[in-house]
């Protein structure tokens, strides 16, 4: 028998030996003194001998009592435990544990904490909730671990005027006085993490799905035309999921609010899902396309976790993957059923692309990951969770085929309803429904980290293919995969698809069938390997194949995905140092009649951005050169919306100004600041749609200089003046791009001021510009402690350490922000510090492959008389 609470510290997970069946829960918060009290009764269950419970408790003070009167309460503050002892053994089976505890309503954004808002020209605080990953033990003591579930009814007590949500329906209200009691219905089996209260003033507009399920979106008072898209997407997504998965939505109603100060995009908590304001509202008027777009993939995200994460949830933090990188995928085959004309997979490819760019660093990680440490969970909510994880679902249910994907999703989810699941459990349910060898197939994907490059030779009828781990410092990494190859050749209709199961194999191409089917004759033939880019690897093809390829690209004849993809893998080799950039910026020239530039814009700005390290001298022509494949397209788009145009050219419109902005393009530029001088005496002028302000503030920002500073002092009235958050996140974006350093300086100290939210630092850091990074990384260590403790979720931490050193493509750089945060490291940002210290090695070495490339200025002067 253990003598001793201590025995309970430093340990990964909670025991085992008794668990909560139901938590009755009463919170009093108080908004005015920012602090909350609250007492529980929670029903536990004791399986083995034990004379401690022991449960997760942080920042908050607790008191215990149960059946039995304890003999001690000590609390563990690092480890955020509390252990209740009692003078011996507990009995086996079922008692009552009664709390009483008190908090602080926070300002960190997690926990239970106050956001404020503006209430008739008063600042106001309302209490919010957000739990995930390991915060509910901030709000109350609780079991906090996905597996403990268990059932929650909550009580609050709260002032009468305010409106009171949490994940169930109200049984009923008593009002005293000033102040209300909420009773709230008793919810199914849920994580801890997944509850929530809400309490603040609120308008809603509501609707209903088919089955008659209560849908609301709750917003700042005045705001709630502004919900009516997101409540039009959360309707119709709930309709597609309840067939898609098989199973009716599992709770009673739906809510969705959007929370001023908010730390992610959005928190699937069960039936009361949370949103930052940009990621919920959308107004005709004031959003861009893109907005809108980013509104309905949110929800159709949030709503997919109320099946997959909230009924089966991961039975451990090591799955998260299965939730995030899931309900990514979802989402987009959702908004894709909902706005087939938005050409959604598509856009997909952005997501994939950040996976790829992410898991081609040494400090990368497999998707699973062993959490020994609650502080250690908050790092893995990053790109390999969601982006990767989200493409190798799309690689499987492209290789199984959707419809026995279907089939077997919503078998596990019926299978698995009310409980947890583990990776395994769900490759076991998709290898029995499919027949194929799934386990083995995606472990290679899921537990080792990385992905290959497959290399590419054509002998004959023999195409040779082989598989190596691809990192962006250009060395070879171990791994070995099983790879879904898919190919065509000359045409889309003879597709094959084969697992890559050895590091080497050859296929027999029928070059014949394929012209037959309406290909490519002879020397004019092409193949292409990961057919739209469904795989999560990349292709080094050899010269004859990869010249078919180009000539293919010239003659239009491959799809959008394809045209991207071969991009891509271009710029990600150049960048590894496996093909030079002269050859990327012929290939480029391949494309100067494409007028989806999606295909272009990011590889572009990624060049000229090195080569303004690499080849000063040359920076200029390629800026040229890389202005002239995007101009076309932006003339025939212009800054003007046109009648009955797609939402498509609507965002391109955007990124291709945005892009020319950035290129330094003079005429671009001018014609932003002449329509952001109409736009600023009157505001309701349409010559600066939401679309176009983006670009237009960019170009503003670049004429901005210490002596000339109208432009900055004119955004900042805007910001000052506008309600709308999707505006302040643009002018926050534009501010900290100008090229004069001490202007950067301000946007920076702004940014710490009052009137900018801690949730929106991650725009003005994105927005830095490279004039600016030298200033931008003094201003960061002098206000280091300050930042640490201002932004202590790992999230927002790292945007901090990312935004600033990534830049740099030094070696002595790296060596600087090396020395810096010696000592100083918490687990919190370390990896965003040791991914971005790489990011800083592998341009400097990239760097040093350019300036020894023998004909760059040559081929970049023969593209440019190429274009006159």
């Amino acid at each position: 028998m253990a003598a001793s609470p201590e025995q309970f510290r430093g340990q990964a997970r909670l025991p085992r030996c008794a668990s909560p069946l139901s938590y009755d829960l009463r919170l009093r918060p108080d908004l005015a003194a920012c602090a909350f009290s609250g007492s529980a009764a929670v029903a536990v269950a004791v399986s083995a001998p034990t004379r401690f419970l022991v449960l997760n408790a942080a920042e908050l003070a607790v008191d215990g009592s149960s059946d039995l009167v304890p003999s001690e309460v000590v609390q563990f503050e690092e480890d955020e435990i509390v252990v209740i002892g009692f003078g011996q053994d507990l009995p086996i089976g079922e008692g009552v544990l009664k709390m009483d505890f008190t908090g602080t309503l926070n300002d960190q954004m997690r926990g239970f904490y106050r956001s404020k808002y503006e209430y008739k020209g008063e600042s106001r605080n309302m209490a919010v909730t957000q739990f995930e990953a390991a915060d509910a033990r901030r709000c109350f003591p609780c079991w906090d671990e996905p597996a403990f579930k268990a059932k929650f009814k909550l009580t609050l007590e709260v002032p009468s005027e305010l409106v009171a949500l949490s994940n169930m329906p109200v049984i009923k209200e008593t009002v005293h006085g000033p102040l209300k009691t909420v009773y709230y219905e008793e919810s199914p089996l849920m994580s801890t993490y997944l509850v929530a209260i809400v309490v603040g003033l609120f308008d809603y507009i509501e609707g209903s799905t088919l089955e008659g399920t209560k849908v609301r979106v709750y917003t700042q008072v005045g705001k709630s035309n502004q919900g009516k898209f997101a409540l039009d997407v959360a309707v119709k997504s709930l309709d597609l999921f309840k067939d898609y998965f098989a199973t009716p939505y599992p709770l009673p109603k739906l809510d969705m609010v959007a929370i001023p100060d908010f730390a992610a995009g959005a928190m699937e908590n069960y039936g009361l899902v949370t949103y930052r304001e940009t990621a919920l509202l959308y107004d005709e008027l004031l959003s861009s396309a893109s907005n809108k777009q980013q509104v309905a993939i949110t929800v159709a995200h949030e709503l997919a976790h109320q099946w997959f994460g909230n009924l089966v949830t991961m039975e451990w933090w090591t799955h998260l993957w299965l939730n995030e990188g899931f309900a990514s995928w979802v989402s987009y085959l959702a908004v894709e059923a909902l706005f087939p004309e938005w050409n959604n997979w598509t856009q997909f490819l952005d997501e994939t692309t950040s996976g790829l760019r992410l898991d081609a660093l040494a400090e990368s990680h497999p998707i699973e990951v062993d959490i020994n440490h609650a502080s250690e969970i908050d790092a893995i909510f990053d790109s390999i969770s969601y982006d990767k994880g989200a493409s190798v679902i799309r690689m499987l249910q492209s290789y199984l085929g959707a419809e026995r994907f279907q089939k077997a999703l919503a078998s596990y989810i019926k299978k698995y309803a009310y409980s947890n699941a583990k990776t395994e459990d769900l490759w076991a349910v998709l290898e029995e429904e499919s027949g194929e060898p799934v386990k083995d197939l995606m472990t290679t994907w899921t537990k080792q980290q990385g992905y290959p490059v497959i290399y590419a030779k054509l002998d004959g009828h023999d195409l040779h293919l082989e598989q190596a781990q691809f990192l962006s410092d250009g060395s070879s990494g171990p791994g070995l995969w099983i790879v879904p190859i898919t190919s065509c050749c000359g045409s889309y209709d003879a597709q094959k698809k084969f697992l890559l199961k050895d590091k080497t194999d050859k296929v027999h191409i029928d070059l014949t069938a394929s012209q037959n089917a309406g290909g490519e004759k002879g020397e004019n033939c092409w193949i292409k390997l990961n057919v739209d880019q469904t795989g999560f690897y990349r292709v080094k093809y050899d010269d004859g194949l990869a010249a078919g390829l180009e000539k293919a690209i010239k003659a239009n004849k491959l799809s959008l995905m394809d045209k991207i993809g071969i991009v891509e893998d271009s710029y990600s080799l150049s960048v590894a140092r496996k093909q030079t950039l002269t050859s990327l910026l012929r290939l480029l020239n391949a494309y100067r009649n494409e007028s989806d530039y999606t295909v272009l814009s990011h590889v572009c700005l990624g060049i000229d951005k090195i080569s303004v390290d690499a080849t000063p001298e040359l920076s200029r022509d390629i800026k040229q050169l890389l202005i002239n494949l995007l101009l076309s397209a932006a003339k025939t788009l212009g800054w003007d919306p046109k009648e009955g145009e797609s939402h498509l050219d609507v965002m391109l419109r955007s990124l291709l100004l945005i892009a020319l902005v950035k290129l330094g393009h003079d005429e671009t530029i001018n014609e932003g600041v002449r329509r952001f001088h109409i736009f600023i005496k009157d505001r309701k002028t349409n010559i600066l749609p939401p679309d176009t302000r983006k670009a237009s503030y960019l170009a503003v920002m670049r004429t901005v200089t210490t002596s000339c500073r109208a432009g900055y002092d004119a955004l900042l009235k805007i910001y000052r003046e506008t309600a709308e958050a999707q505006e302040k996140s643009r002018i926050l974006g534009s501010l900290s791009s100008c090229l004069d350093k001490d202007i950067v300086l301000e946007a920076l100290n702004f940014m710490l001021t009052d009137e900018v939210r801690n949730q929106d630092a991650f725009y003005v850091l994105g927005g830095i510009s490279l004039e600016g990074r030298e200033v931008a990384w003094a201003w960061l260590k002098e206000n280091w402690d300050h930042v640490l403790k201002t932004w202590p979720s790992s999230s927002l931490i790292s945007d901090f350490v990312k935004s600033t050193v990534s830049r740099f493509t030094t070696e002595e750089k790296a060596a600087e922000v090396s020395e810096f945060f010696a000592g100083k490291t918490k687990p919190s940002f370390e990896r965003a510090l040791k991914q971005s210290l790489e990011r800083v090695r592998i341009s400097a070495r990239w760097i040093e492959s350019i300036r020894s490339e023998p004909n760059l200025a040559q081929t970049v002067n023969e593209l440019l008389q190429h274009d006159m």
